[in-house]
């Protein structure tokens, strides 16, 4: 049996990749640092995921088991040297961490082999690439010998999991759609065997549709109902408002979308009414706090928010409900989420051009950096009132 080891036991991992994978014929070896959840999913012999909401069903999935990758590297390394696929759902921050064990174990693999087909499957665009050059940063002047052992496919994957009910084991509940598009190139004649993936010539308008459409839409109705008091996704967009806000900046990064990658305008705003009604799921306990964690992060040059705008705004188009949106992210204030008290802590502590040039990584001369600056400096005059 084919053997996939995926970075990341925690609910994407098991309730999205791992379960594609399961359909896909691999045996799969979960790797993780927290104790427990390695514990539980070693004791289980199945777990079932619960699609939730319109042609939601249940998936047994089987054939499974998980290594603790702080107490257990070598046998880790040892499951990657022999391993088929390595995938990985720990957040972008978190590969440079990952890759030492992807290359330890490259360095043990057969050069006759197959190379190792590695995916990185996070919500950054080209998360792949960034795992690629931090397995080759932490190889130095060994990377040339094992690099050839592996090929490397950038990703968009595309699911909503929201936080689990304690006392749920490791079954993982998630809503019906997902998409997970993977580049062909890098794998020639052999692709790995994904039910359900798609394989394309060109990811970018992909991982960008998904980025600017879901993740945009997403936050912003996390910080839009966070403002408001609403604590359920689905219930920040049953407000009329936020309703109007969020559509409003989907409309824009819309626009960008079909000019820069020439999409057809009518499946775009289908693929917008797709995604807000994934949004309004009520099945799915989804909460603003969630979705909105890790503020500084989703404020980041390339993320969903300045990414888009800065493009936008580059090519004249408007920005104003992006914007405003960015202004909602800066009202995000959760003492549970490190970000978030950070966040908040930097506005009280920095000049407005200095926090958006940290955050945003806007150059001063960039258009859009004086309308960031402005909502800064509006948030920073709440505070101080």
């Amino acid at each position: 049996m084919s053997t996939a080891v995926h970075f990341g036991a925690g609910n994407i991992g098991r309730g999205f990749v791992g379960l594609l994978l399961h359909q896909g014929g691999y045996e799969i070896v979960f790797s993780d640092v927290a104790a427990p959840l390695v514990d539980a999913i070693n004791a289980a012999r199945e777990y079932t995921v619960h699609e939730v909401g319109e042609g939601g069903v249940d998936t047994v999935v089987t054939g499974f088991r998980a290594i603790n990758s702080a107490t257990d590297p070598d046998e880790l390394i040892a499951a990657i040297a022999t391993a088929d696929v390595v995938t990985t759902a720990v957040g972008p921050t978190v590969l440079r961490f990952v890759a030492p064990h992807i290359v330890a174990g490259l360095g043990l693999r057969d050069p006759a082999a197959a190379p190792l087909q590695v995916m990185a499957c996070e919500n950054a665009i080209n998360a792949t690439d960034l795992l690629r050059d931090e397995m080759a940063a932490a190889a130095g002047d060994g990377w040339d010998a094992v690099s050839g052992r592996a090929v490397f496919a950038n990703t968009a994957v595309d699911r909503i999991v929201p936080a689990q009910d304690a006392g749920g084991g490791i079954d993982v509940t998630v809503e019906p759609f997902f998409e997970w598009a993977i580049e062909r190139g890098p794998f020639g004649d052999t692709p790995p065997t994904i039910p359900g993936a798609h394989f394309v010539d060109d990811l970018t308008p992909y991982i960008e549709r998904k980025l600017f459409t879901v993740n945009t839409g997403h936050a912003t109705t996390a910080y839009f109902g966070a403002e408001a008091g609403i604590e359920r996704i689905s219930d920040a967009l049953a407000d009329a408002e936020i309703r109007r806000r969020v559509e409003a900046a989907l409309e824009e990064t819309s626009e960008l979308l079909i000019v820069t990658h020439e999409l057809d305008a009518a499946t775009q705003h289908e693929y917008r009414r797709t995604i807000l009604r994934r949004f309004r799921n009520p099945a799915l306990p989804d909460t603003v706090w969630r979705v909105g964690r890790q503020p500084l992060r989703k404020l980041s040059r390339h993320e969903r928010f300045v990414g888009p705008a800065a493009e936008a705004i580059e090519r004249g188009l408007p920005v104003d409900a992006l914007v405003a949106a960015m202004g909602a992210a800066l009202r995000f204030d959760d003492q549970e989420d490190a970000q978030a008290v950070d966040l908040q802590r930097m506005l009280r502590e920095q000049s407005a051009a200095e926090f958006t040039a940290a955050v945003t990584g806007l150059e001063p001369e960039h258009p859009l950096f004086a309308r960031v600056e402005r909502i800064v400096a509006e948030r920073q005059a709440e505070l101080a009132a």
